[in-house]
C-alpha cells in the first residue's frame, strides 16, 4: 500500500536591515525543509500561504512550485529553500499547504504547520 506523506519543517528570521519600524515595515524570512517521508516518489507543484499580521490582516498568496521550483522528491529525500515576506506590524504567522502530485498519479495536499514571524524579544 503506498504511502503519500511530506514532513514540513521551518526556521525563520527577522531582518533588521532590511525593515524600517518607523514605517511599518517588518520584513523575515523562513526556511523550509520539505521531505518525502511517503513510500512514493512525488513533485511538489504549488503552493498556498495565508499571511497573517498582528492586525488580523490576512493576504493569501498561492503559485507553482517554490521560488521557481517544483522539486521531484524520492521517498527519504529532501529540498530546502528560503524564502520571505514583509508585515505591517512586528509579529504575524504564516500556514498554508503543498500540492503535490505522486509519480503514480496520486494527487494530495500537504499542510504546512502554522509558524509565527516574531520580532527578537517581542514574544513573552
Amino acid at each position: 500500500m503506498p504511502v503519500y506523506d511530506f514532513a514540513v519543517t521551518v526556521r525563520t528570521q527577522y531582518l533588521p536591515e532590511q525593515s524600517n519600524p518607523d514605517r511599518t515595515t517588518f520584513v523575515f524570512t523562513y526556511t523550509i525543509t520539505i521531505q518525502n517521508t511517503g513510500t512514493v516518489p512525488t513533485q511538489l507543484i504549488a503552493r498556498h500561504w495565508v499571511i497573517t499580521d498582528a492586525n488580523n490582516h490576512t493576504e493569501e498568496v498561492s503559485g507553482l512550485g517554490v521560488v521557481g521550483h517544483q522539486p521531484l522528491l524520492q521517498p527519504g529525500e529532501q529540498f530546502e529553500y528560503t524564502s520571505g515576506t514583509q508585515l505591517a506590524t512586528p509579529q504575524g504567522s504564516m500556514r498554508g499547504e503543498y500540492f503535490c502530485v505522486a509519480e503514480d498519479g496520486h494527487r494530495f495536499e500537504v499542510p504546512i504547520p502554522e509558524f509565527v514571524l516574531s520580532l527578537p524579544r517581542t514574544l513573552h
